[in-house]
């Protein structure tokens, strides 16, 4: 028998009528810094940070507060709970008017923010009223209680004009007050609380309570809150401050305008809690999302004016969003996020019906933490860069972010589903749910059977292989842009050291190498065809970035470092791009694929360097490109381009791979699945390896131009630069076949020991203490040193292969003959894909060791002898492991 049988409807709505008029009151009171804090911010002549921090602090209380709280009402009982909690915020509430400086003012806004713990107490409590087919629409009514911050928008400012900002907090404190003493008198213990107590049965222990938190789903539930009621609570707090500075309307007005905001995101909650018992919760959330992301994207473009040089004279036009219609984005915003709100909490009684507490209060309390945590962020990001739709950008990630989690989660719970698992939940979403093949899974996949091969397979593969190419293409041009970008940085104004101008050049390859490590076990858990997507969407960020950043000589140093750290994006793609087209190819074309792939894909860095000293002559973008830099000579130079250029192919090549490209079904593995490589003694050696082949390739395409620019000012290295990546890249595609015919192992061998040589060439014909040298016989060396890196590249992927092929069998001997190849591929494109990752370090550490020994030594040939060496320990390991007679793993 459940606890609710029995409860009468005039109960349930007492119960619920009651908690929302409370919570009314103390979302008023949590918000309260939203109106009083603007004057307050111009009594202590705060800066926009210091604003942040102050309406932002009630939040970390309020927010904080929940998780105890939650599991306290379901202890103690929301009669107790919410009246106690109510009048400890009113006396910190009534005592912030003592407050006289900035420390004290955090002080009470410590005790202000207990108002927000209220919600925890209240989920609880209203949830015990209802069965669960009600619970939706029952603590969606609840949740309007976020109506409290339009009722301070609409009523603070009038009040604070008219008797100042301290008599705000008098009267939100009273009323606090006196609703505590109705709900008191007023109210019943929830019949859950009820009946253990008749029963005399103990509450559930804190430890059991908690006990759930542990479920990855909690947290991801936890992340929607951040994002609908999180950025509410914070676009509540910031957007009266936002209106009255880029508006110039006064504080009733802009209070008034964010009221709309309250309302909205408020009132409709109850409407949503409907929707979700109605449709399911899974169908308003991807409305929510969808829909926010759109009117964020639109929000986030800032006033800006162009200048068109026509021939008549310039014309000059500007756009920005007025201020009508920012009001009408941002009532149809929150009227989403309300929608969210209650579905998010539509899934907690479900999923979590004993722990609605614990539970509930955790994702409260995270929710709580975008409040206090946005408005910060929101204020740093305009103190760092003078722009105030920054706000919006980043919500429109945070945003992006959340709705691919939620997306990839529920596509994996229908494949449990497919599964026969029946532990999914009854709720709507999940009602009548078929078993559905995306069209482009590839349920079956067998390229060793040459029948499928030749009437199927191939040319599945080949379309594949040539849509993989240009996406890795474009993500090694993103990589490596910063270091043309970064030659060029001192001729526009900005004026860098030779120090940092080598710390840009080699963090991209520091953060490409460290996601590499991560994107190598993507492709078996989430496909190739929606990794490959969204891999190579994301290097729309830095090349937009860069484009945006360098117009301005006054951008700070820090942008720059975010900057190149994200170019490292396109520098990750290069493994899971490996491990997905690994699985396509036979073991017989593996070689020659997989070369194929990486160096046309390494193309990406020379045809980078052919075509940024190109665009970044001419204005190719018109007015939309921005305008142009003058150099100190007089000439114009539109760096920008650099970046923008991209733009245009990484849209084109996202679109290819998502309706282009194919998973396969049998390659999906979990990262458990793949971690057995950690434990392969060759895995580890093949990392040294390739480190010699293609850390030296990526590290030396990245410090060349710099290198060059360096040794030998006199030259215009950006004219030959991109010479050496085309030539290892263009080598790496052609000489495939000589080790699928000689054998990897020896071609590696002969590899290194010419790399040695042509090391010593480079180092015969440098300048010494800046006098000397002989370029063209330098330039002559490297490109050998190219040419053997390209050679090295595709020995040392030919060899991987081969070697589990000898090792799988010999560590793995009761696998069956289909299980053996299942395992054999899988382990070979997951050791491909990490020694790439730990090889690309080699772009960060190449050009870093050129700027240590310059400064050291003044010149790099303390550098270039260091990798001399290691060449020479590389082709050791070749020959002791690989090629001499008797080897242990003969390939």
């Amino acid at each position: 028998m459940s606890a609710i049988d029995g409860v009468s409807r005039s109960d349930q709505r007492r119960a619920l009528c009651l908690s929302t008029v409370a919570f009314t009151v103390c979302f008023a009171v949590w918000t309260i810094f939203a109106i009083i804090g603007v004057e307050i911010k111009s009594e202590l002549g705060l800066s926009e940070t210091q604003f942040g921090i102050l309406v932002a602090t009630p939040v970390l209380t309020g927010s904080l507060s929940r998780l105890m709280l939650g599991i306290w009402t379901e202890q103690y009982g929301g009669r107790l709970v919410f009246p106690l909690q109510m009048l400890l915020a009113a006396a910190a509430t009534f005592l912030l008017t003592s407050a006289t400086t900035y420390p004290l003012f955090l002080l009470a806004a410590l005790g202000v923010g207990l108002a927000g713990g209220s919600f925890a107490v209240g989920v609880t409590y209203v949830s015990h009223w209802y069965p669960p087919e009600k619970q939706g629409t029952a603590l969606g009514i609840f949740g309007a209680g976020n109506v409290g911050a339009a009722v301070t928008k609409f009523g603070a400012p009038f009040v604070m004009v008219a008797f100042g900002w301290q008599a705000v907090a008098n009267v939100w404190a009273f009323a606090l007050a006196a609703i505590a003493v109705i709900f008191f008198v007023f109210s019943k213990h929830d019949p859950v609380f009820e009946a253990r107590r008749r029963s005399g049965a103990k509450a559930t222990t804190v430890a059991a309570q908690l006990a759930p938190l542990k479920n990855l789903q909690v947290w991801r539930f936890s992340l929607y809150y951040f994002f609908v009621f999180g950025a509410f609570v914070a676009l509540a707090l910031w957007l009266p401050h936002y209106l009255v500075d880029v508006y110039g309307v006064d504080i009733r007005t802009a209070g008034m305008a964010a009221a709309a905001f309250s309302l909205s995101a408020s009132l409709f909650r109850a409407y949503g809690g409907h929707l979700a018992d109605r449709f399911g919760a899974r169908s308003v959330m991807y409305w929510t999302f969808g829909f926010a992301l759109l009117l964020l994207f639109m929000l986030s473009y800032p006033p800006t004016s162009y200048t068109i040089h026509a021939k008549g004279g310039d014309i000059i036009f500007s756009t920005a969003m007025s201020f009508g219609a920012f009001v009408l984005m941002i009532f149809c915003l929150g009227f989403f996020m309300s929608l969210g709100k209650a579905a998010v909490y539509k899934h907690i009684p479900v999923y979590y019906p004993d722990n609605v507490g614990s539970v509930g209060g955790l994702v409260g309390m995270i929710g709580g933490l975008g409040g206090f945590i946005l408005p910060i962020v929101f204020g740093t990001l305009l103190d760092l860069t003078g722009v105030y739709t920054t706000c919006f950008a980043f919500l429109f990630v945070l945003v992006l972010v959340a709705l691919t989690w939620m997306h990839l989660s529920i596509r994996q719970m229908e494949r449990r589903n497919r599964a026969g698992d029946d532990t999914l939940p009854e709720l709507p979403e999940f009602e009548g749910m078929t078993p559905k093949t995306s069209a482009a899974t590839l349920t079956e996949w067998n390229p060793e059977d040459k029948t499928f091969w030749e009437q199927t397979g191939r040319k599945i593969a080949k379309r594949n292989l040539w849509i993989s190419i240009p996406a890795l293409l474009l993500a090694f041009s993103v990589w490596m842009v910063w270091s043309v970008v970064v030659a060029r940085l001192p001729a526009i104004g900005f004026d860098f050291t030779d120090a940092q101008l080598f710390w840009l050049a080699a963090l991209p390859g520091l953060s490409g190498a460290t996601l590499r490590i991560f994107y190598s076990f993507m492709v078996p858990i989430f496909g190739g065809r929606l990794w490959t997507t969204l891999s190579t969407a994301s290097l729309l960020l830095p090349a937009m970035g860069i484009g945006y950043a360098v117009q301005n000589p006054e951008t700070p140093y820090l942008i720059f470092l975010v900057l190149a750290l994200l170019c490292g994006l396109g520098g990750g793609n290069f493994a899971s791009s490996m491990a997905n087209i690994s699985f396509f190819f036979p073991k017989a074309e593996k070689g020659n694929a997989l070369a194929m792939n990486a160096g046309l894909g390494n193309l990406g860095v020379s045809v980078m360097q052919f075509l940024v000293p190109v665009v970044i002559t001419m204005g190719v973008f018109g007015a939309l490109g921005g305008e142009p830099q003058v150099l100190s000579d007089g000439g114009r130079l539109w760096l920008q381009n650099a970046g923008f250029v991209w733009v245009p192919f990484i849209i084109a090549a996202t679109i290819a791979a998502y309706f282009g490209m194919n998973d396969i079904a049998s390659a999906k593995a979990s990262f458990a699945d793949q971690a057995v490589i950690f434990s392969r003694f060759h895995n580890w050696i093949m990392c040294i390896l390739y480190t010699g082949t293609f850390g030296s390739f990526i590290g030396y395409s990245a410090g060349f131009p710099l290198l060059m620019k360096t040794q030998f000012p006199e030259v215009n290295a950006l004219s030959y630069a991109f010479l050496g990546p085309l030539v290892g890249a263009l080598s790496r595609a052609g000489t495939g076949w000589i080790s699928d015919r000689f054998g990897g192992g020896r071609v590696t061998f002969w590899t290194f020991v010419g790399m040695f040589v042509a090391v010593v060439g480079v180092l015969q014909f440098l300048p010494q203490d800046g006098a000397g040298g002989n370029f063209w016989a330098f330039f002559a060396c490297f490109m050998a040193l190219f040419f053997l890196t390209g050679v090295g590249n595709a020995s040392t992927f030919q060899m991987i292969p081969a070697i589990m092929r000898r090792e799988v069998p010999r560590l793995m001997p009761e696998l069956d003959a289909g299980a053996l190849q299942k395992q054999t591929d899988r382990e070979s494109a997951a050791i491909i894909a990490f020694t790439s990752a730990i090889a690309a370090y080699g772009a960060f550490f190449i050009p870093k060791s050129y700027g240590t020994s310059i400064s050291m030594t003044g010149g790099p040939d303390m550098a270039l002898w260091g990798f001399g060496i290691f060449y020479v320990i590389c082709a050791v390991l070749t020959f002791f492991y690989y090629t001499r007679r008797n080897a242990p793993v003969p390939c």
